[in-house]
């Protein structure tokens, strides 16, 4: 499983509209609205790089509202929880 942060910055549109649409996208497990230089930063799992680079380069960038985006991926993950089998990677 990769598991990616997806900062998004939007333009000419409410927020609220722009990320309804992304958490409505594969992949996309959470969503914050948040304060800073980007408008909401998208928590995205996924099985391999390849399925990522098409959600973000067909999905997230091309979504309206998207101005420009920053992709963090996850080397490691560190947690309580098993994250595989709750998302099914």
């Amino acid at each position: 499983m990769v598991t990616a942060f997806v900062l998004i910055h939007c333009h000419g549109r409410d927020p609220h509209e722009v990320g309804a649409r992304l958490a409505e996208l594969p992949g996309v497990t959470e969503l914050h609205l948040v304060a800073g230089e980007y408008d909401m930063v998208a928590v995205v799992r996924v099985a391999d790089n390849r399925l990522l680079s098409q959600l973000i380069t067909k999905d997230i960038v091309k979504t309206e509202g998207v101005d420009r985006t920053k992709t963090l991926f996850a080397l490691e993950t560190l947690s309580k929880f098993d994250l595989a089998a709750m998302f099914g990677a």
